[in-house]
Protein backbone atom coordinates (compact mmCIF):
# COMPACT_ATOMS: atom_id res chain seq x y z
CA UNK A 1 0.00 0.00 0.00
CA UNK A 2 1.23 3.73 -0.65
CA UNK A 3 2.55 5.24 2.32
CA UNK A 4 0.66 8.34 4.21
CA UNK A 5 1.53 10.96 2.86
CA UNK A 6 -0.16 14.91 1.83
CA UNK A 7 -1.68 13.43 -1.78
CA UNK A 8 -5.12 14.49 -2.09
CA UNK A 9 -7.19 11.12 -2.10
CA UNK A 10 -10.18 10.49 -4.69
CA UNK A 11 -12.52 7.63 -4.63
CA UNK A 12 -10.13 5.32 -7.22
CA UNK A 13 -7.78 6.26 -4.73
CA UNK A 14 -9.72 4.42 -1.76
CA UNK A 15 -11.26 1.77 -3.97
CA UNK A 16 -7.38 0.54 -4.65
CA UNK A 17 -6.58 1.20 -0.82
CA UNK A 18 -9.34 -0.89 0.11
CA UNK A 19 -7.99 -3.54 -2.52
CA UNK A 20 -4.40 -3.77 -1.29
CA UNK A 21 -5.43 -3.70 2.80
CA UNK A 22 -8.01 -7.19 1.67
CA UNK A 23 -5.53 -9.02 -0.69
CA UNK A 24 -7.35 -8.09 -3.92
CA UNK A 25 -4.44 -7.26 -5.18
CA UNK A 26 -1.00 -7.57 -4.55
CA UNK A 27 0.24 -4.77 -6.84
CA UNK A 28 -1.80 -2.07 -9.16
CA UNK A 29 -1.72 -2.14 -12.76
CA UNK A 30 -3.22 0.65 -14.67
CA UNK A 31 -2.78 1.54 -18.48
CA UNK A 32 -4.03 4.63 -20.62
CA UNK A 33 -5.38 3.04 -23.81
CA UNK A 34 -5.76 5.99 -26.18
CA UNK A 35 -6.76 5.33 -29.86
CA UNK A 36 -4.74 6.90 -32.77
CA UNK A 37 -7.26 8.92 -34.05
CA UNK A 38 -6.50 12.19 -33.37
CA UNK A 39 -3.56 14.02 -31.28
CA UNK A 40 -4.51 14.04 -27.28
CA UNK A 41 -6.24 17.01 -25.72
CA UNK A 42 -6.24 18.41 -22.13
CA UNK A 43 -8.72 15.98 -21.06
CA UNK A 44 -6.47 12.81 -21.65
CA UNK A 45 -3.59 14.45 -20.04
CA UNK A 46 -6.38 14.02 -16.75
CA UNK A 47 -6.54 10.82 -17.54
CA UNK A 48 -2.81 10.31 -18.08
CA UNK A 49 -1.56 12.33 -14.87
CA UNK A 50 -4.40 9.72 -13.15
CA UNK A 51 -3.25 6.80 -14.95
CA UNK A 52 0.20 6.98 -14.69
CA UNK A 53 0.42 8.93 -11.32
CA UNK A 54 -1.80 6.26 -9.43
CA UNK A 55 1.09 3.20 -10.82
CA UNK A 56 4.04 6.01 -9.58
CA UNK A 57 2.48 6.65 -5.90
CA UNK A 58 1.35 2.94 -5.76
CA UNK A 59 4.81 1.34 -7.21
CA UNK A 60 2.81 -0.40 -9.61
CA UNK A 61 2.73 -0.25 -13.31
CA UNK A 62 0.95 1.52 -16.66
CA UNK A 63 0.94 0.37 -20.21
CA UNK A 64 0.29 2.79 -22.86
CA UNK A 65 -1.74 1.24 -25.13
CA UNK A 66 -3.37 2.01 -28.56
CA UNK A 67 -6.90 0.54 -29.22
CA UNK A 68 -6.26 0.47 -32.71
CA UNK A 69 -9.15 -1.56 -33.95
CA UNK A 70 -10.43 1.23 -36.38
CA UNK A 71 -7.99 1.69 -39.37
CA UNK A 72 -9.91 4.08 -41.57
CA UNK A 73 -9.29 6.93 -39.48
CA UNK A 74 -5.91 5.29 -37.64
CA UNK A 75 -3.05 7.22 -38.58
CA UNK A 76 0.97 5.83 -37.17
CA UNK A 77 1.24 10.28 -37.44
CA UNK A 78 -0.98 10.32 -34.36
CA UNK A 79 0.71 6.70 -32.78
CA UNK A 80 3.80 8.76 -32.59
CA UNK A 81 2.21 12.22 -31.12
CA UNK A 82 0.71 10.32 -28.33
CA UNK A 83 4.28 8.80 -27.50
CA UNK A 84 5.52 12.46 -27.39
CA UNK A 85 2.84 13.55 -25.85
CA UNK A 86 3.06 11.17 -22.41
CA UNK A 87 6.64 11.28 -22.09
CA UNK A 88 6.38 15.33 -22.56
CA UNK A 89 3.80 15.40 -20.01
CA UNK A 90 6.60 13.41 -17.51
CA UNK A 91 5.51 9.67 -17.83
CA UNK A 92 6.88 6.44 -19.13
CA UNK A 93 5.10 3.46 -19.47
CA UNK A 94 6.12 0.21 -18.55
CA UNK A 95 7.93 -2.70 -20.83
CA UNK A 96 7.07 -2.16 -24.66
CA UNK A 97 4.17 0.20 -25.98
CA UNK A 98 1.19 -2.47 -26.95
CA UNK A 99 -1.43 -2.69 -29.07
CA UNK A 100 -4.71 -4.10 -29.07
CA UNK A 101 -3.95 -4.82 -32.53
CA UNK A 102 -1.26 -6.95 -31.59
CA UNK A 103 -3.76 -9.53 -29.94
CA UNK A 104 -6.18 -10.14 -33.17
CA UNK A 105 -5.35 -13.43 -33.00
CA UNK A 106 -6.43 -13.69 -29.61
CA UNK A 107 -9.25 -11.71 -30.08
CA UNK A 108 -10.58 -14.00 -33.19
CA UNK A 109 -10.11 -17.18 -31.06
CA UNK A 110 -12.39 -15.69 -27.85
CA UNK A 111 -14.94 -14.71 -30.87
CA UNK A 112 -14.68 -17.84 -32.09
CA UNK A 113 -15.38 -19.27 -28.43
CA UNK A 114 -18.78 -17.16 -28.25
CA UNK A 115 -19.71 -18.45 -31.12
CA UNK A 116 -19.28 -22.21 -30.07
CA UNK A 117 -21.15 -21.61 -26.91
CA UNK A 118 -23.95 -20.02 -28.68
CA UNK A 119 -23.37 -16.25 -27.73
CA UNK A 120 -22.49 -14.95 -30.97
CA UNK A 121 -23.91 -15.00 -34.58
CA UNK A 122 -23.20 -13.88 -37.84
CA UNK A 123 -26.03 -11.39 -38.91
CA UNK A 124 -26.30 -10.30 -42.52
CA UNK A 125 -29.22 -7.73 -41.56
CA UNK A 126 -27.84 -4.42 -43.22
CA UNK A 127 -27.13 -1.23 -40.71
CA UNK A 128 -30.44 0.45 -40.87
CA UNK A 129 -32.36 -3.12 -40.11
CA UNK A 130 -29.81 -3.49 -37.41
CA UNK A 131 -30.74 -0.12 -35.82
CA UNK A 132 -34.19 -0.09 -36.67
CA UNK A 133 -34.30 -3.81 -34.23
CA UNK A 134 -32.64 -2.47 -31.95
CA UNK A 135 -35.21 -0.70 -30.80
CA UNK A 136 -35.24 2.47 -28.28
CA UNK A 137 -34.59 3.59 -24.70
CA UNK A 138 -38.66 3.08 -24.09
CA UNK A 139 -39.08 0.37 -26.47
CA UNK A 140 -37.37 -3.29 -26.06
CA UNK A 141 -35.35 -4.38 -29.61
CA UNK A 142 -36.49 -7.42 -32.01
CA UNK A 143 -34.70 -10.15 -32.22
CA UNK A 144 -32.34 -10.53 -35.81
CA UNK A 145 -33.69 -13.01 -38.30
CA UNK A 146 -30.42 -14.56 -38.02
CA UNK A 147 -29.73 -14.57 -34.34
CA UNK A 148 -30.77 -18.68 -34.23
CA UNK A 149 -28.30 -19.15 -37.15
CA UNK A 150 -27.03 -22.86 -35.73
CA UNK A 151 -23.35 -22.81 -34.12
CA UNK A 152 -21.84 -24.60 -37.67
CA UNK A 153 -23.17 -22.32 -39.83
CA UNK A 154 -21.94 -19.15 -37.62
CA UNK A 155 -18.66 -20.42 -37.46
CA UNK A 156 -18.05 -21.08 -40.89
CA UNK A 157 -19.61 -17.36 -42.08
CA UNK A 158 -17.53 -16.32 -39.62
CA UNK A 159 -14.47 -17.86 -41.15
CA UNK A 160 -15.99 -16.83 -44.30
CA UNK A 161 -15.76 -13.07 -43.13
CA UNK A 162 -12.32 -13.32 -42.06
CA UNK A 163 -11.63 -14.96 -45.24
CA UNK A 164 -12.21 -12.19 -47.31
CA UNK A 165 -15.80 -13.62 -49.06
CA UNK A 166 -18.11 -11.38 -47.84
CA UNK A 167 -18.19 -7.75 -48.65
CA UNK A 168 -18.19 -4.70 -46.28
CA UNK A 169 -21.39 -4.56 -44.49
CA UNK A 170 -22.63 -7.26 -45.55
CA UNK A 171 -22.50 -9.61 -42.78
CA UNK A 172 -21.59 -8.68 -38.96
CA UNK A 173 -20.57 -10.33 -35.80
CA UNK A 174 -22.91 -10.31 -33.13
CA UNK A 175 -23.51 -11.11 -29.52
CA UNK A 176 -26.60 -12.85 -28.54
CA UNK A 177 -27.36 -11.00 -25.05
CA UNK A 178 -31.00 -9.44 -24.36
CA UNK A 179 -32.69 -7.86 -27.19
CA UNK A 180 -35.20 -6.25 -24.48
CA UNK A 181 -32.60 -5.01 -21.72
CA UNK A 182 -32.65 -1.73 -20.60
CA UNK A 183 -29.45 -0.64 -21.70
CA UNK A 184 -28.42 -0.39 -25.58
CA UNK A 185 -25.24 -1.90 -25.32
CA UNK A 186 -27.02 -5.00 -24.15
CA UNK A 187 -28.82 -5.40 -27.24
CA UNK A 188 -26.82 -7.86 -29.28
CA UNK A 189 -24.16 -5.51 -29.83
CA UNK A 190 -21.42 -5.83 -32.91
CA UNK A 191 -18.10 -7.95 -32.31
CA UNK A 192 -16.62 -7.40 -35.57
CA UNK A 193 -17.52 -6.30 -38.91
CA UNK A 194 -15.96 -6.78 -42.18
CA UNK A 195 -13.59 -3.74 -43.36
CA UNK A 196 -10.90 -4.18 -46.24
CA UNK A 197 -8.50 -1.22 -45.27
CA UNK A 198 -4.96 -1.46 -44.58
CA UNK A 199 -3.67 -1.19 -41.40
CA UNK A 200 -0.89 1.16 -39.42
CA UNK A 201 0.94 -2.23 -37.67
CA UNK A 202 -0.16 -4.99 -39.44
CA UNK A 203 -0.94 -4.00 -42.59
CA UNK A 204 -3.07 -6.45 -44.82
CA UNK A 205 -3.41 -9.17 -43.05
CA UNK A 206 -6.59 -8.60 -41.61
CA UNK A 207 -9.64 -8.08 -43.36
CA UNK A 208 -12.35 -8.37 -40.06
CA UNK A 209 -11.13 -5.50 -37.19
CA UNK A 210 -12.81 -6.01 -33.68
CA UNK A 211 -15.36 -3.35 -31.98
CA UNK A 212 -13.90 -1.13 -29.67
CA UNK A 213 -15.79 -2.76 -26.45
CA UNK A 214 -15.05 -6.38 -27.39
CA UNK A 215 -11.26 -5.27 -27.63
CA UNK A 216 -10.78 -3.14 -24.70
CA UNK A 217 -11.65 -5.49 -21.87
CA UNK A 218 -10.03 -8.72 -23.36
CA UNK A 219 -7.04 -6.37 -23.94
CA UNK A 220 -6.92 -5.01 -20.29
CA UNK A 221 -7.57 -8.63 -18.94
CA UNK A 222 -4.79 -10.40 -21.60
CA UNK A 223 -2.24 -7.65 -19.65
CA UNK A 224 -3.24 -7.79 -16.14
CA UNK A 225 -4.67 -4.98 -15.87
CA UNK A 226 -6.58 -4.74 -12.68
CA UNK A 227 -7.84 -1.31 -12.35
CA UNK A 228 -9.50 -0.28 -15.64
CA UNK A 229 -10.11 3.51 -15.66
CA UNK A 230 -12.29 5.20 -18.01
CA UNK A 231 -14.73 8.10 -18.43
CA UNK A 232 -18.50 8.15 -17.72
CA UNK A 233 -19.97 8.29 -20.49
CA UNK A 234 -18.47 4.56 -20.74
CA UNK A 235 -20.72 3.44 -17.65
CA UNK A 236 -23.51 1.48 -19.17
CA UNK A 237 -20.92 -0.45 -21.49
CA UNK A 238 -19.24 -1.74 -18.05
CA UNK A 239 -22.22 -4.41 -18.05
CA UNK A 240 -21.17 -5.49 -21.52
CA UNK A 241 -17.61 -5.30 -20.24
CA UNK A 242 -17.99 -7.90 -17.85
CA UNK A 243 -20.23 -9.86 -20.09
CA UNK A 244 -17.24 -10.34 -22.34
CA UNK A 245 -15.31 -11.52 -20.42
CA UNK A 246 -17.55 -13.61 -17.95
CA UNK A 247 -17.95 -15.70 -20.97
CA UNK A 248 -14.55 -16.23 -22.27
CA UNK A 249 -11.86 -18.37 -21.23
CA UNK A 250 -9.51 -16.02 -19.44
CA UNK A 251 -7.77 -15.84 -16.32
CA UNK A 252 -7.54 -11.90 -15.49
CA UNK A 253 -10.95 -10.41 -14.53
CA UNK A 254 -10.35 -6.88 -14.36
CA UNK A 255 -12.62 -4.16 -13.03
CA UNK A 256 -13.89 -0.93 -14.72
CA UNK A 257 -14.40 2.01 -12.89
CA UNK A 258 -15.63 5.23 -14.37
CA UNK A 259 -14.95 8.85 -13.33
CA UNK A 260 -16.11 12.29 -14.75
CA UNK A 261 -14.78 13.48 -17.75
CA UNK A 262 -12.95 16.95 -18.63
CA UNK A 263 -15.61 20.14 -19.45
CA UNK A 264 -13.08 22.80 -19.90
CA UNK A 265 -14.82 26.87 -20.97
CA UNK A 266 -14.52 28.08 -23.74
CA UNK A 267 -13.59 24.85 -26.14
CA UNK A 268 -14.42 21.78 -27.33
CA UNK A 269 -12.67 18.54 -26.20
CA UNK A 270 -15.00 16.06 -28.79
CA UNK A 271 -12.77 14.49 -31.04
CA UNK A 272 -14.90 14.45 -33.71
CA UNK A 273 -15.45 18.68 -33.15
CA UNK A 274 -11.55 18.61 -33.07
CA UNK A 275 -10.73 17.01 -36.32
CA UNK A 276 -13.44 19.19 -37.71
CA UNK A 277 -11.71 22.47 -36.43
CA UNK A 278 -8.83 20.98 -38.57
CA UNK A 279 -10.25 19.71 -41.67
CA UNK A 280 -12.20 22.90 -41.87
CA UNK A 281 -9.05 24.92 -41.46
CA UNK A 282 -10.64 27.23 -38.56
CA UNK A 283 -7.16 26.30 -36.72
CA UNK A 284 -3.44 26.10 -38.26
CA UNK A 285 -3.30 22.59 -37.31
CA UNK A 286 -3.48 19.66 -34.25
CA UNK A 287 -0.89 22.01 -32.79
CA UNK A 288 -1.88 25.53 -33.15
CA UNK A 289 -1.71 27.48 -30.06
CA UNK A 290 -5.81 27.82 -29.62
CA UNK A 291 -6.56 24.20 -29.94
CA UNK A 292 -6.85 22.70 -26.49
CA UNK A 293 -4.43 19.47 -27.60
CA UNK A 294 -1.77 18.82 -25.35
CA UNK A 295 0.70 19.69 -28.54
CA UNK A 296 -1.42 23.25 -28.97
CA UNK A 297 -0.91 23.85 -25.60
CA UNK A 298 3.03 23.14 -25.93
CA UNK A 299 2.92 25.13 -28.73
CA UNK A 300 1.43 28.14 -26.96
CA UNK A 301 4.52 27.97 -23.99
CA UNK A 302 1.87 25.78 -21.46
CA UNK A 303 4.68 23.39 -19.54
CA UNK A 304 4.57 19.87 -18.63
CA UNK A 305 4.23 20.63 -15.04
CA UNK A 306 1.49 23.23 -15.28
CA UNK A 307 -0.85 20.77 -16.56
CA UNK A 308 -0.51 18.42 -14.42
CA UNK A 309 -0.85 20.67 -11.31
CA UNK A 310 -3.72 21.76 -13.19
CA UNK A 311 -5.12 17.81 -13.17
CA UNK A 312 -4.08 17.64 -9.37
CA UNK A 313 -6.12 20.57 -9.02
CA UNK A 314 -9.71 19.61 -10.71
CA UNK A 315 -8.77 16.36 -8.98
CA UNK A 316 -11.07 13.37 -9.63
CA UNK A 317 -14.65 12.57 -8.97
CA UNK A 318 -18.12 11.04 -10.39
CA UNK A 319 -19.56 14.80 -10.83
CA UNK A 320 -20.09 16.29 -14.38
CA UNK A 321 -18.89 19.52 -14.17
CA UNK A 322 -17.61 22.63 -16.08
CA UNK A 323 -14.20 24.01 -15.33
CA UNK A 324 -12.95 27.31 -15.78
CA UNK A 325 -10.60 28.36 -18.05
CA UNK A 326 -9.30 30.71 -15.69
CA UNK A 327 -7.86 27.69 -13.62
CA UNK A 328 -5.83 26.48 -15.89
CA UNK A 329 -4.60 29.90 -17.10
CA UNK A 330 -3.78 30.17 -13.46
CA UNK A 331 -1.91 27.13 -13.18
CA UNK A 332 0.54 28.24 -15.92
CA UNK A 333 1.05 31.85 -14.26
CA UNK A 334 1.69 30.31 -11.60
CA UNK A 335 4.45 28.32 -13.17
CA UNK A 336 5.60 31.12 -15.10
CA UNK A 337 5.90 34.08 -12.54
CA UNK A 338 8.26 31.52 -10.20
CA UNK A 339 10.44 30.00 -13.04
CA UNK A 340 10.15 32.40 -16.62
CA UNK A 341 12.89 34.81 -17.06
CA UNK A 342 12.47 38.11 -18.21
CA UNK A 343 13.15 40.61 -21.36
CA UNK A 344 11.23 43.70 -22.85
CA UNK A 345 9.61 44.04 -26.06
CA UNK A 346 7.23 46.64 -27.29
CA UNK A 347 4.41 45.55 -29.04
CA UNK A 348 3.01 48.71 -30.76
CA UNK A 349 6.30 51.00 -30.63
CA UNK A 350 6.14 54.52 -31.17
CA UNK A 351 9.81 55.55 -31.38
CA UNK A 352 11.01 58.08 -28.24
CA UNK A 353 14.21 60.41 -29.44
CA UNK A 354 16.16 61.71 -26.21
CA UNK A 355 17.53 64.96 -27.33
CA UNK A 356 20.45 65.47 -25.09
CA UNK A 357 21.66 61.83 -25.14
CA UNK A 358 25.23 62.31 -26.93
CA UNK A 359 24.45 61.02 -30.40
CA UNK A 360 27.65 58.80 -30.68
CA UNK A 361 26.43 57.24 -27.09
CA UNK A 362 25.89 53.72 -26.82
CA UNK A 363 25.84 51.87 -23.26
CA UNK A 364 25.35 48.47 -21.96
CA UNK A 365 22.58 48.32 -18.90
CA UNK A 366 22.36 45.45 -16.43
CA UNK A 367 18.88 43.82 -15.68
CA UNK A 368 17.75 41.07 -13.85
CA UNK A 369 16.35 37.78 -15.67
CA UNK A 370 14.21 37.27 -12.65
CA UNK A 371 13.59 40.33 -9.99
CA UNK A 372 12.98 37.54 -6.88
CA UNK A 373 15.60 35.04 -7.93
CA UNK A 374 19.33 36.31 -8.03
CA UNK A 375 19.82 32.73 -9.41
CA UNK A 376 18.71 33.45 -12.71
CA UNK A 377 21.22 36.16 -13.11
CA UNK A 378 21.66 39.02 -15.46
CA UNK A 379 21.74 40.41 -19.08
CA UNK A 380 23.05 43.15 -20.97
CA UNK A 381 20.31 45.34 -22.82
CA UNK A 382 21.53 47.99 -25.36
CA UNK A 383 20.89 51.66 -24.46
CA UNK A 384 21.07 55.14 -27.10
CA UNK A 385 19.90 57.96 -28.33
CA UNK A 386 17.24 56.52 -29.85
CA UNK A 387 14.08 54.33 -27.96
CA UNK A 388 11.01 52.48 -28.63
CA UNK A 389 8.17 52.59 -26.05
CA UNK A 390 4.77 51.24 -26.13
CA UNK A 391 2.40 53.48 -28.05
CA UNK A 392 -0.01 53.41 -25.15
CA UNK A 393 2.37 54.27 -22.35
CA UNK A 394 2.27 57.62 -23.79
CA UNK A 395 -0.18 60.63 -23.54
CA UNK A 396 -0.21 64.56 -24.67
CA UNK A 397 -2.42 64.80 -21.55
CA UNK A 398 -3.51 62.78 -18.57
CA UNK A 399 -5.24 62.90 -15.15
CA UNK A 400 -3.31 61.92 -12.24
CA UNK A 401 -4.47 58.28 -12.32
CA UNK A 402 -2.31 57.44 -15.73
CA UNK A 403 1.06 56.43 -13.98
CA UNK A 404 3.26 56.22 -17.49
CA UNK A 405 4.98 58.72 -19.78
CA UNK A 406 2.77 62.32 -20.09
CA UNK A 407 4.15 65.70 -21.98
CA UNK A 408 6.17 67.66 -19.33
CA UNK A 409 6.01 64.85 -16.37
CA UNK A 410 8.60 62.17 -16.02
CA UNK A 411 9.14 58.23 -15.49
CA UNK A 412 11.54 55.82 -15.19
CA UNK A 413 12.68 53.44 -17.97
CA UNK A 414 12.46 50.39 -16.56
CA UNK A 415 16.54 49.11 -15.25
CA UNK A 416 17.61 52.83 -16.74
CA UNK A 417 17.35 56.60 -16.49
CA UNK A 418 14.36 59.12 -15.47
CA UNK A 419 13.34 60.32 -19.15
CA UNK A 420 10.69 63.55 -19.56
CA UNK A 421 8.52 64.22 -22.45
CA UNK A 422 9.01 67.81 -24.10
CA UNK A 423 6.88 67.54 -27.72
CA UNK A 424 5.99 65.17 -30.14
CA UNK A 425 5.94 64.75 -33.91
CA UNK A 426 2.77 63.60 -35.71
CA UNK A 427 1.90 62.58 -39.09
CA UNK A 428 -1.16 63.70 -41.62
CA UNK A 429 -3.41 61.74 -39.69
CA UNK A 430 -2.44 63.18 -36.10
CA UNK A 431 -1.02 60.07 -34.78
CA UNK A 432 1.94 60.38 -33.07
CA UNK A 433 5.79 59.39 -34.90
CA UNK A 434 7.99 60.71 -32.43
CA UNK A 435 8.04 61.91 -29.09
CA UNK A 436 10.95 63.91 -28.03
CA UNK A 437 12.23 63.83 -24.30
CA UNK A 438 15.16 64.56 -22.31
CA UNK A 439 17.12 62.47 -19.46
CA UNK A 440 18.66 63.07 -16.29
CA UNK A 441 22.11 60.93 -16.55
CA UNK A 442 22.06 60.92 -12.81
CA UNK A 443 19.41 58.54 -12.25
CA UNK A 444 20.80 55.27 -13.82
CA UNK A 445 19.77 52.78 -10.73
CA UNK A 446 19.11 55.08 -8.04
CA UNK A 447 16.52 58.17 -7.62
CA UNK A 448 17.31 61.78 -7.91
CA UNK A 449 18.98 63.63 -5.53
CA UNK A 450 16.30 66.33 -5.33
CA UNK A 451 13.74 63.56 -4.63
CA UNK A 452 11.96 63.90 -7.60
CA UNK A 453 9.59 61.07 -7.98
CA UNK A 454 8.47 59.32 -11.29
CA UNK A 455 5.42 59.07 -12.27
CA UNK A 456 5.63 55.30 -12.86
CA UNK A 457 8.28 52.37 -14.96
CA UNK A 458 7.55 51.62 -18.41
CA UNK A 459 9.83 49.18 -20.88
CA UNK A 460 11.07 49.98 -24.00
CA UNK A 461 13.95 48.81 -26.70
CA UNK A 462 16.41 50.49 -28.44
CA UNK A 463 15.68 51.55 -31.70
CA UNK A 464 19.10 50.69 -33.09
CA UNK A 465 19.04 47.15 -31.69
CA UNK A 466 16.17 45.79 -31.25
CA UNK A 467 15.00 43.15 -33.30
CA UNK A 468 11.93 43.17 -34.93
CA UNK A 469 9.21 40.17 -34.65
CA UNK A 470 6.28 39.04 -35.16
CA UNK A 471 3.53 38.53 -32.14
CA UNK A 472 0.80 36.39 -32.01
CA UNK A 473 -1.42 37.59 -29.43
CA UNK A 474 -3.48 34.08 -29.07
CA UNK A 475 -7.23 34.36 -26.91
CA UNK A 476 -10.07 31.62 -26.18
CA UNK A 477 -10.96 29.74 -29.39
CA UNK A 478 -14.38 30.21 -28.37
CA UNK A 479 -17.00 33.49 -27.23
CA UNK A 480 -19.33 31.40 -25.30
CA UNK A 481 -18.03 28.75 -22.31
CA UNK A 482 -19.87 26.10 -23.84
CA UNK A 483 -19.65 26.41 -27.51
CA UNK A 484 -20.41 22.15 -27.31
CA UNK A 485 -24.26 23.43 -26.11
CA UNK A 486 -24.57 25.67 -29.59
CA UNK A 487 -26.40 24.26 -32.45
CA UNK A 488 -23.04 25.32 -34.41
CA UNK A 489 -20.40 25.30 -32.29
CA UNK A 490 -18.62 26.75 -35.36
CA UNK A 491 -20.65 30.04 -35.66
CA UNK A 492 -19.59 30.48 -31.44
CA UNK A 493 -15.63 31.05 -32.71
CA UNK A 494 -13.94 33.79 -31.43
CA UNK A 495 -13.12 36.05 -34.76
CA UNK A 496 -10.19 37.38 -32.45
CA UNK A 497 -8.65 34.71 -30.98
CA UNK A 498 -5.62 35.84 -33.05
CA UNK A 499 -4.11 38.73 -33.16
CA UNK A 500 -0.70 39.62 -34.73
CA UNK A 501 1.09 42.80 -34.24
CA UNK A 502 4.75 43.31 -35.61
CA UNK A 503 6.57 44.44 -32.69
CA UNK A 504 10.25 44.98 -31.43
CA UNK A 505 12.40 42.75 -28.91
CA UNK A 506 15.57 42.92 -26.87
CA UNK A 507 18.39 41.20 -28.95
CA UNK A 508 18.63 38.76 -26.15
CA UNK A 509 15.87 37.25 -27.53
CA UNK A 510 17.21 36.08 -30.84
CA UNK A 511 19.24 33.13 -28.55
CA UNK A 512 15.73 32.20 -26.77
CA UNK A 513 15.36 28.20 -26.82
CA UNK A 514 11.92 27.47 -28.35
CA UNK A 515 10.54 25.40 -25.87
CA UNK A 516 12.19 27.99 -23.08
CA UNK A 517 9.25 30.99 -22.00
CA UNK A 518 9.49 34.15 -20.94
CA UNK A 519 7.80 37.13 -19.54
CA UNK A 520 7.70 40.40 -21.30
CA UNK A 521 8.17 42.70 -18.67
CA UNK A 522 4.18 44.46 -18.19
CA UNK A 523 2.77 42.47 -21.26
CA UNK A 524 2.53 39.02 -20.11
CA UNK A 525 4.09 35.40 -20.78
CA UNK A 526 5.43 34.04 -24.77
CA UNK A 527 7.43 31.82 -25.52
CA UNK A 528 8.95 31.70 -29.37
CA UNK A 529 7.12 29.44 -32.40
CA UNK A 530 7.84 26.82 -34.37
CA UNK A 531 7.88 29.01 -37.43
CA UNK A 532 10.78 31.19 -36.19
CA UNK A 533 13.95 31.35 -37.63
CA UNK A 534 17.33 33.30 -37.71
CA UNK A 535 15.93 35.68 -40.09
CA UNK A 536 12.31 36.04 -38.18
CA UNK A 537 11.26 35.75 -34.73
CA UNK A 538 8.00 34.72 -34.02
CA UNK A 539 6.50 34.35 -30.31
CA UNK A 540 3.52 33.40 -29.19
CA UNK A 541 1.15 35.11 -26.07
CA UNK A 542 1.01 31.66 -23.29
CA UNK A 543 -1.42 33.96 -21.21
CA UNK A 544 -1.48 37.72 -19.67
CA UNK A 545 0.06 38.89 -16.38
CA UNK A 546 -3.50 38.57 -15.21
CA UNK A 547 -6.95 37.21 -15.86
CA UNK A 548 -8.64 39.71 -17.89
CA UNK A 549 -12.01 37.38 -18.69
CA UNK A 550 -12.81 37.19 -14.62
CA UNK A 551 -15.72 39.93 -14.00
CA UNK A 552 -13.75 41.52 -11.20
CA UNK A 553 -10.81 41.93 -13.38
CA UNK A 554 -12.86 43.29 -16.34
CA UNK A 555 -12.46 47.30 -16.94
Amino acid sequence: MAETDNRPTNFIRQIIDKDLANGVHARIHTRFPPEPNGYLHIGHAKSICLNFGLAQDYQGQCNLRFDDTNPEKEDIDYVNSIKHDVEWLGFHWDGDICYSSNYFPQLHQFAVELISKGLAYVDFSNHETVRELRGTLKQPGQNSPYRDTSVEENLLHFEKMKNGEYAEGQCSLRAKIDMASPFMCMRDPVLYRVKFAHHHQTGDQWCIYPMYDFTHCISDALEGITHSLCTLEFQDNRRLYDWVLENISIDCVPRQYEFSRLNLEYTVLSKRKLIQLVSDKHVEGWDDPRMPTVAGLRRRGYTSASIREFCKRIGVTKMDNMVEMGMLEACIRDDLNENAPRAMAVLDPVKVVIENYPQDKHEMLNAPNHPNDESQGTRQVPFGRELFIEREDFREEANKKFKRLVLDKEVRLRNAYFIKANRVDKDENGEITTIYCTYDPDTLGKDPADGRKAKGVIHWVSAEQGVPAEIRLYDRLFNVPNPAAEDDFVAAINSDSLQIKQGIVEPALVSLAQDKAVQFERTGYFCKDKHSSDTKLVFNRTVGLRDTWSNSNQN
